[in-house]
């Protein structure tokens, strides 16, 4: 009896959430703060530090944006603040540098999970700053019907440009123990499995056409570190021949840093374009 009372309550506050447009961020143990100008709440999610910032006033259906790693780098350039305020919410996990691996796509799986259920849209719009876009891609190839839009940032298409780089026989300066620590976390056994690893986001385009996710990727076409042509250029090209949503923002001369825009308005208003419709 007090077990199917407890579902009964359950099921209740969820109903109650979706009718209200709600968002429920009272997790045990939360704090609040500022995150520029807006209300941020903190929290633990399976012992990892998280964090939602709300909108003064949130949009219809409650969209959101998520940062997957360097939530705190070039944050003004790179759309999030803008996107709060328009209305959207902005969630950031931290999964630590796993590179997207199996065991950290499966957390950002059940935290996506957590928020949808207290109140947030089902399809976010996924921040992915330099290695944070390998993250971004891993999850929606994954969970194709779980994103909207992937902002990429000089950003990580394949593990062999970077941390491969000049050691895996590409462009990039690489990064030897990145790599080291990359072929532990996938469970890869040498270099010759990393290298044949068919699970790139370069490789896994066709789910995220299929699911309608939208691109959009800055790139500073002197980026030494994540090679364009290897990375963000090969995945424009890929998309289009899919019939995917793609657009390509250039800046001439410019390297991996600084990250985002002067004025990232037009990735901000991709974002809510590709995400509300608006």
């Amino acid at each position: 009896m007090l077990r199917d009372l407890s579902a009964c309550l359950l099921l209740l506050a969820v109903l109650t959430t979706t009718a209200t447009g709600a968002v429920d961020l009272d997790f045990p143990g939360a704090t609040t703060d500022q995150w520029h100008g807006h209300k941020r709440t903190r929290f633990l999610f399976e012992g990892a530090e998280a964090w939602v910032v709300v909108p003064a006033a949130a949009l219809p259906e409650n969209p959101w944006s998520w940062c997957m790693m360097f939530p705190d780098a070039f944050t003004e350039r790179c759309a999030a603040p803008q996107l709060v305020e328009r209305g959207f919410h902005h969630a950031f996990l931290d999964v630590g540098n796993s590179f997207g691996a199996p065991v950290a796509v499966a957390r950002l799986s059940r935290f996506h999970d957590e928020l949808v259920r207290r109140g947030l849209a089902p399809r976010p719009a996924l921040i992915g700053i330099s290695r944070g876009s390998l993250y971004a891609h891993r999850f929606a190839a994954e969970h194709p019907g779980d994103v909207s839009v992937i902002y990429g940032d000089a950003g990580v298409c394949d593990v062999r440009s970077w941390p491969g780089g000049q050691a895996a026989g590409r462009k990039g300066k690489g990064s030897a123990g990145d790599w080291e620590e990359m072929k532990t976390l996938y469970g890869f056994a040498n270099d010759a499995a990393a290298l044949a690893w068919q699970g790139n986001p370069v490789d896994t385009l066709a789910p995220l056409a299929e699911a309608g996710v939208a691109l959009v990727h800055v790139v500073g076409d002197a980026d030494d570190v994540v090679p364009p042509d290897e990375n963000a250029l090969l995945i424009n090209a890929r998309y289009r021949a899919l019939g995917g949503t793609v657009e390509l923002i250039h800046k001439p001369g410019i390297g991996h840093h600084p990250h985002g825009l002067d004025d990232p308005t037009p990735v901000v208003e991709f974002i809510v374009r590709h995400t509300t419709g608006r």
